[in-house]
């Protein structure tokens, strides 16, 4: 009981001029666990911001005295941290973009319930929290980023660690993980953490490269080598001589090439394809793969003597999903530096969109959050990304129930509400029959209403993604207005 009462409560501070309006509001949140402050005026706003910085304003932006813009772009001015909800009244897209644009993270349109203030407000305070959580890193001298790497949570905090020990030597170092979890980052990093930092980085990827053409991409070619070598070619053996040499997917190479690259780290002596003269050069090798290299030596596809040699300092990475909140970190950086790239408009995710992103497993790790970034930004326009601007697989249907719950989901599903059901009313005339779409669509608003207007969570009840109940309100609202 002690620790409950000693925890901090958000501030909630709540800016509206008609006092009938505010006491609504207070009414609306008197359950919410939060300290909430009433202003009626944009000078004591600014004054009380002068002395204390609340966690979230709730912002009308019609004032007696001042344009709750001026507000905004006080707040967006002074780098105050407070995240704000603005309330506009009806129609008022244009408001709404430019309060967007001024650092505004979500809006209310007037007039809306007791449960669409609420939950806004929830959404707002959990974001919060993300970005309070990022600044405590940064704070504690934990990084968000580390060279081209991007992440605050722990596991990515224990990789720089590693790096930043085995940067200073020359022992090979041997990186496992997923495909897409940025394997020749962590290599680069590790070059540009060394002393070597000012020598060449070379790179090389076994799988993308022909086998009978791999050993001249290592080592290069003499003139008249082969067929078709009509001019000499020097390879990466020797362009990476004093710097770091960058073995990607090495699981993939060839058991006798394997064999001659034992040789060469052992000896740091190599012959180019057509000739038998020997270069010495100065290299650090750093290799990588996707696969499991115990697997893959039971199975006879990678030598072990290899392996042993390769593996003296041995780094894994971890899975996106493995990473705690580093996909909302990944994905907002990465929002707003393509949409500049792309000349867009984009700034942030909608709650319901980073809700779904949250849920997704993300098998082709930062990779894969890469490409459906850069598709979203690609294909659509805006400054929010809302769920249905999100591609395949994120958006699509499920042809059955799923049986892969995340915890989250499963947390939810404990506390699912009664079970909604069509009426069992036997029908008596054609008259009664109506179209499928009338039915779905008022199971659908049941679930929502039942959820307290939360979408993601009816989603869940409902087995469907929540981008799909977003589409087919979309598609009601433009089929009444039709009409």
């Amino acid at each position: 009981m002690t620790d409950k009462k000693q925890e901090r409560q958000p501030t909630v501070l709540l800016v509206e001029d008609d006092i009938v309006v505010a006491t609504t509001y207070q009414l609306f949140l008197a359950q919410e666990p939060i300290n909430l402050i009433s202003l009626n005026t944009g000078a004591a706003v600014l004054a009380h911001l002068q002395e204390s910085i609340p966690d979230v304003i709730l912002l009308d932006l019609g004032l007696p005295d001042m344009n709750g813009m001026e507000i905004l772009k006080h707040v967006q001015q002074q780098r105050i941290s407070s995240a704000i909800i603005v309330i506009t009244a009806q129609n008022s897209v244009g408001v709404v973009v430019e309060a967007m644009r001024c650092g505004a993270l979500d809006f209310l349109e007037k007039p809306f319930q007791a449960n669409r203030l609420i939950i806004t407000l929830r959404n707002t305070l959990r974001q919060q929290n993300l970005n309070q959580l990022v600044d405590y890193y940064k704070k504690s001298n934990q990084r968000d980023k580390y060279y081209k790497i991007i992440g605050a949570s722990k596991p990515m905090q224990a990789v720089y660690k590693t790096i930043e020990n085995v940067a200073t030597s020359k022992a090979p170092v041997f990186i496992t993980g997923e495909s897409g979890t940025g394997k020749e980052l962590c290599a680069d990093a590790i070059h540009k953490q060394s002393q070597r930092k000012d020598q060449p980085f070379i790179a090389i990827n076994c799988a993308a490269i022909p086998k009978d053409l791999m050993e001249s991409e290592i080592f290069g070619h003499v003139k008249g080598a082969f067929t078709g070598a009509d001019k000499e070619r020097v390879g990466a053996a020797t362009l990476a001589n004093g710097g770091t040499l960058f073995l990607d997917e090495i699981g993939d190479m060839d058991m006798g090439l394997q064999r001659k690259l034992l040789r060469f780290i052992q000896t740091e002596t190599f012959q180019k394809v057509g000739t038998s003269h020997s270069e010495q050069v100065d290299i650090r090798f750093i290799c990588a793969t996707h696969r499991d290299p115990l697997t893959e030596i039971k199975a006879g596809a990678f030598r072990e003597d290899l392996y042993y040699r390769l593996n003296v300092i041995s780094i894994k990475l971890p899975s996106l999903r493995e990473r705690e909140n580093d996909m909302l970190l990944i994905a907002r950086l990465f929002l707003v530096r393509y949409a500049k790239e792309e000349n867009k408009s984009f700034v942030s995710f909608a709650p319901e969109t980073e809700a779904i992103l949250k849920d997704y497993d993300w098998p082709g790790n930062v990779r894969q959050l890469l490409n459906v970034i850069r598709h979203i930004v690609v294909l659509n326009e805006g400054e929010v990304v809302t769920p249905d601007m999100l591609p395949s697989p994120l958006n699509d249907l499920p042809t059955e129930p799923s049986n892969s719950l995340s915890s989250k989901s499963k947390i939810l599903l404990e506390t699912k509400p009664t079970v909604l059901s069509p009426s069992n009313k036997p029908i008596t005339s054609p008259l009664e029959i109506h179209p499928l779409w009338q039915s779905e669509k008022a199971l659908i608003e049941q679930a929502i209403e039942m959820c307290g207007g939360d979408i993601p969570k009816a989603a869940l009840f409902l087995e469907i993604n929540a981008s799909t109940i977003y589409r087919k309100r979309r598609k009601w609202k433009k089929a009444a207005e039709n009409q």
